[in-house]
């Protein structure tokens, strides 16, 4: 297993605080929430009451299920890594790898990895449907050998609630945990210009971050926590217009795939505000505490085109930046939770961007 994050004494004895988890969509960038979750689950001051996944996301978080059941925390920290692993296996013999060039100079893109750019010119210019009509997914089988699904289900003490898209109708389907599935787990990751919809139960699915990434809802009604952590991996914010079609094709991808949960915040802020006021009656409506858990700083120079490196190497640097910035959160923000939200709502949707970090 990976190198063991430590407890520290005073931790210990510190009161446990009892959390919902929001796992956002990034396909390899979900390392840094692996570190994030392995961090969470090392330290031994934070109860898991549920997760919302979406992608990546519900990838993390079925792992973390299984592993949870069979082993508690510990085994949840096994699962996440053999997940990972077996994900950075499969991709070893790939086309789709960086330029040695960018190997020797460190950095993480594939922009000059010819594997890259042709798959990227082959999902332009044909459907799944085309080029993919067998459709092959490496990953659900990496899913379907690492995840023991009967172990997911039987997971009582964490409720898990799985986002995908529904084709029809365009609204935000949530699977939830008592009756997971390998499918609906690929629904959820399912690009529809790489992968043909997902059918379940005679609808099709295309994945969870155009209308839920993550969704937040199901924590209102569903969990007994009022805390809820947001594990970001998709920037809010980049500063200046994009030039190339690349840049603007992926700040489009962003927007579109933040937007679900930023009106989700904004209803919450909303309720906090009438609460504030005395309109609404806090015997029948429950304050809900957001947090967020980013490191933009360090994610967003990345790019869109690392979301596909799978390489072992950038997945542990990922895993170890997700971990450094759990514990840091954590050691500033423990005591807040159970109490006060982080975030400033108001201030996100008055244009200015919230200090995650702060």
């Amino acid at each position: 297993m990976s190198a063991k994050v430590t407890d520290h004494p005073r931790k210990a004895a510190q009161k446990t605080k009892r959390v919902n988890l929001a796992l956002q969509g990034g396909g390899s960038h979900g390392a840094f929430t692996w570190g994030v979750l392995d961090a969470l689950l090392a330290d031994g001051r934070i109860e898991i009451a549920a997760i919302s996944g979406t992608s990546a996301g519900a990838m993390n978080a079925v792992a973390l299920a299984d592993g949870f059941t069979s082993g508690g925390p510990e085994g949840a920290r096994e699962k996440l890594h053999h997940l990972w692993l077996s994900v950075s296996e499969a991709a070893r013999h790939s086309p789709v790898k960086r330029d040695p060039l960018d190997v020797m100079m460190g950095i993480w893109s594939l922009e000059r990895s010819w594997g890259y750019q042709t798959m990227n010119m082959m999902t332009r210019l044909f459907s799944p449907y085309q080029f993919n009509p067998t459709d092959m997914n490496p990953l659900r089988d990496i899913v379907e050998a690492c995840i023991d699904f009967e172990c997911v289900r039987r997971c009582d003490s964490i409720r898990l609630f799985i986002s995908a898209t529904n084709v029809e109708t365009g609204r935000v389907k949530v699977f939830d945990s008592r009756t997971m599935t390998v499918d609906m787990v690929m629904a959820s990751a399912c690009l529809p210009n790489m992968f043909k919809a997902v059918m379940i139960d005679n609808v099709p699915y295309w994945d969870g971050g155009y209308m839920g990434n993550p969704a937040l809802f199901p924590f209102h009604t569903e969990s007994d926590s009022a805390d809820t952590i947001v594990i970001q991996i998709n920037p809010v914010e980049r500063k200046g217009a994009p030039r190339s079609a690349h840049d603007i094709q992926n700040r489009l991808n962003e927007i579109s795939f933040n937007s679900s949960l930023l009106k989700e915040l904004r209803a919450i802020d909303f309720v906090t505000r009438l609460l504030d006021d005395g309109k609404l009656d806090e015997a029948h409506y429950r304050r809900a505490r957001i947090h967020i858990i980013a490191n933009e700083a360090e994610l967003n120079p990345l790019g869109a085109s690392s979301k596909v490196n799978a390489e072992w190497a950038f997945l542990t640097h990922l895993r170890d930046l997700g971990r450094e910035t759990a514990t840091a959160w954590l050691d500033r923000h423990h005591g807040d939770l159970g109490e006060r939200g982080t975030v400033d709502l108001r201030t996100m949707f008055q244009g200015i961007g919230p200090e995650h970090q702060g």
